[in-house]
């Protein structure tokens, strides 16, 4: 097996057998990449089937002079899971990772946004222009619902389930879950469908996605960032914000007023409640509260 061999196995098993998305197995990917190129740049020929511990080694202490320890700690999981995988193939014995440690990193509590800014935000949205209804549905939706990036762009009609009260996202490897939409949010998704939306010529592949570019087709990630970007800076807002602001900002407002972190773990998508428990970092008061209103001995 050679490296070119290698990606391609590995990539159709992350697809196939772990469902992964395409953004995640990109990652896993990129990474591999980036061992290949050091082995290239060395005149190393060594197989992945041949690589040995010490070669990993170097690459991994070279790289850390260029990323990052959180950067290294993903770079280092991710070879790590695709020499599980070669071991679990039976192509390998052993995983030349094994002995390689993870660097300690902090956990990064998320960056949110005050609901006076996230109202700033909005308000600054040119309505006058086709896109502004687009664009205003967009935040509403990020900010109502807690959606991915990933989410927002691939949300499509038939996912709307507003007569129930809920929409139908398709999150992380494909699983899928029901967010509750309030009646605000709905309301402009429905003015975008109904008024801006039925004028565009729609691509044909593309007719089902709800949220558009001019040209009649699905809105990219990057075009979201732009969005957000541009309105950040039309009102002076003083935070380096994107998409998932607005989705740590809707998980810390629903806390911070007192829902149960359960409801929020299952809305925002999260496999495991500890992923979930890094918004009880973001505002202690709430435990406070919890304390107060809910000891016997308050």
């Amino acid at each position: 097996m050679n490296w070119e061999q290698g990606l391609h196995d590995y990539q159709s098993y992350l697809k196939i057998e772990r469902g992964l998305s395409k953004n995640s197995i990109s990652s896993y990917l990129l990474d591999l990449e980036k061992l290949i190129a050091h082995l290239k740049a060395h005149e190393i020929t060594e197989t992945p089937i041949q690589i040995a511990a010490d070669t990993v080694q170097k690459f991994i202490y070279d790289i850390a002079k260029t990323v990052n320890p959180r950067s290294q700690a993903r770079i280092i999981s991710g070879l790590k899971g695709f020499f599980n995988y070669l071991v679990f193939e039976d192509y390998r014995t052993d995983n030349p990772m094994d002995l390689i440690e993870t660097p300690k990193i902090g956990r990064k509590l998320p960056d949110t946004l005050s609901t006076d800014e996230i109202n700033q935000l909005i308000l600054a949205i040119d309505l006058s222009k086709p896109e502004g209804e687009r664009n205003r549905a967009i935040l509403e939706t990020l900010y109502g619902c807690g959606l991915r990036v990933s989410e927002l762009v691939n949300l499509k009609l038939s996912d709307l389930y507003f007569e129930e009260d809920f929409i139908k996202v398709t999150g992380k490897g494909d699983k899928q879950r029901f967010v509750p939409i309030s009646n605000l949010n709905k309301k402009y998704i429905n003015i975008y469908r109904h008024e801006i939306r039925v004028h565009k010529p729609i691509q044909k592949e593309h007719e089902d996605y709800l949220f558009l570019n001019r040209r009649g087709k699905q809105l990219t990630r990057a075009m979201i960032f732009t969005i957000i970007k541009q309105l950040a800076e039309k009102i002076g807002l003083d935070k380096n914000i994107s998409p998932h602001t607005f989705r740590h900002s809707f998980a810390t407002h629903l806390l911070e007023n007192g829902a149960d972190l359960r409801a929020i773990q299952q809305m925002l998508g999260h496999e495991s409640i500890t992923t979930t428990e890094i918004y009880m970092h973001v505002n202690r008061t709430h435990l406070v509260k919890v304390l107060n209103e809910f000891h016997p001995r308050k």
